[in-house]
């Protein structure tokens, strides 16, 4: 086994599975035997989201660290030969000395040899976590950090061929170095890249962006049999191979991802061909809801739809409401998303798609003050409620303020 020395040295709970596939080309002289490993990446490590407050952020965080617990899990009970961290294992190269040693922990539990690719978050530079006393000086002996360009033996005909990060903003493609006169001797080989693939931003790919056309001429001359990467956090195959595959994160971190919260369990035949196969390992939520809302039956039914959420505690609802409402309604609204923001690890306004107004019917006024100096602001937020958001705002607000003191 490789030591941890050696690699940064001077050379430098599982869900149910997604049907497996099986990548075409690529093969090789007959090897010893296959090879089975991991394939995940972005764990982003210290992460926090600003829309979590209090104890939700703080259970967030450790359920990413319990999806590392999960796919060690997943490992061992698939045999997996190593785990293979495709970049961004940690959110910063900045991060508390509780975080590394958590993680170091978690990591020296996992039954296989895990390797480490530095990306953008964790770039290994001169402030690389990589490199810090904690780090060195605790990290498990089952586990390597890629921090070299080039090839790394991890069994009998199988090489990692890495392409490490040594900037957070790289201006060349970080894999051509180490597809550059890159041989089709026999070895197979798993590249281990970490950036955006230039067909995914055809428009303006920048310096940076992975060249998809030179990862598939290694593919095609059998130079390259798998290619893993890193970065994006939604998993992906892409490409017409089968072989260059993005694993998501393992646990979602934003809600635009779309395929989230899984890991991908990759067999690499003696011959070299390959298959894969998706399994989740995450078990939080991010939803995006849009709802038209005019009247008390259609806060019902939002409410009962909140209510029907499984797994509550680990589900984050972000809300975009349209229509409009008078303010006793829109005082019910606002007794439905508290109750529910309570019972939710998050559930708070789309901003930029609510478009909620409140209007003052002639009902409403019986609950508000009708003379003296509340009266009169009343009568003159009313006028500009119509046009003004901040005037329905705070006219909903002496709604409920005064319905709370009729109480």
């Amino acid at each position: 086994m490789t030591s941890l020395k050696t690699l940064i040295g001077s050379n430098g709970p599982a869900g149910g599975a997604a049907p497996t596939t099986r990548a075409r080309g690529g093969t090789v002289a007959p090897s010893v035997t296959g090879v089975r490993f991991l394939h995940t990446s972005d764990w982003q490590l210290g992460m926090t989201r600003h829309f979590l407050q209090g104890e939700a952020q703080a259970r967030y965080a450790g359920a990413r660290l319990d999806a590392v617990r999960a796919l060690g899990a997943l490992a061992r009970d698939r045999r997996c030969d190593f785990v293979l961290v495709a970049g961004d294992v940690f959110d910063s190269n900045l991060l508390s000395s509780q975080t590394v040693r958590r993680t170091l922990d978690v990591l020296g539990a996992i039954e296989a040899p895990v390797y480490l690719l530095p990306g953008n978050h964790d770039a290994y530079n001169a402030a690389t976590i990589y490199r810090s006393p904690v780090f060195r000086r605790e990290c498990p002996p089952n586990v390597h950090v890629l921090a070299a360009t080039g090839g790394t033996p991890v069994a009998p005909g199988v090489e990692l061929l890495a392409a490490p990060l040594l900037s957070n903003a790289p201006l060349t493609d970080p894999t051509a170095e180490v597809l550059a006169d890159l041989a089709a001797d026999g070895t197979r080989r798993i590249l281990v890249g970490h950036g955006q693939i230039d067909v995914l931003a055809p428009e303006s790919p920048g310096p940076s962006a992975i060249r998809l056309a030179a990862l598939e001429a290694a593919i095609e001359a059998g130079s390259v049999h798998y290619v893993a990467l890193g970065d994006r956090h939604s998993r992906l195959s892409v490409g017409g191979t089968g072989r260059v595959h993005y694993s998501g994160s393992p646990e979602v971190t934003d809600f635009r991802d779309t395929a989230a919260g899984e890991v991908l369990v990759v067999d690499l035949a003696a011959d070299g061909s390959v298959s894969t196969e998706a399994v989740r390992v995450g078990r939080w939520r991010f939803l995006d809801w849009t709802h038209d809302i005019a009247n008390g039956d259609d806060i019902a039914t939002l409410d009962a739809e909140l209510a029907a959420v499984a797994d509550a505690d680990r589900t984050v609802v972000r809300h975009a409401l349209v229509g409009t409402l008078s303010l006793a309604d829109n005082a019910a609204l606002y007794d439905v998303l508290n109750r529910h923001a309570d019972r939710l690890a998050g559930c708070f306004p789309w901003d930029a798609y609510t478009d909620l107004v409140v209007c003052c019917g002639e009902d409403d006024l019986a609950a508000l003050p009708a003379g003296g100096y509340l009266g009169a602001a009343v009568a003159q937020l009313r006028r500009g409620a119509a046009a003004d958001a901040t005037a329905g705002d705070a006219l909903a607000l002496l709604y409920r303020l005064a319905r709370t003191e009729a109480r």
